[in-house]
């Protein structure tokens, strides 16, 4: 599997700490991107998500979607892994 995931997060979200073990349990690759102090990444979020700041959001090879609240079984669907 060769797919690019960036994963836009906040330290304090425990969704988002959810979906990190998540992809480490299964040994996916990703960028992490804290939306807090960093206003493109924030105003990137919001965008996507109809001006709601929801953590976490991916973007997998230019797919946009959010896993919040997290839903292991959501995440292995839209990342292909079981």
């Amino acid at each position: 599997m060769n797919q690019s995931i960036r994963m836009y997060t906040t330290a304090y979200c425990p969704d988002c700490r959810r979906a990190k073990q998540f992809c480490r349990m299964r040994q996916l690759q990703f960028e992490e991107i804290d939306i807090e102090g960093n206003p493109e990444a924030e105003e990137f979020v919001k965008r996507a998500n109809h001006g709601k700041r929801k953590v976490p959001t991916f973007d997998v090879n230019g797919r946009i979607f959010h896993c919040s609240p997290f839903d292991a079984e959501k995440m292995a669907q839209e990342l292909g892994v079981e």
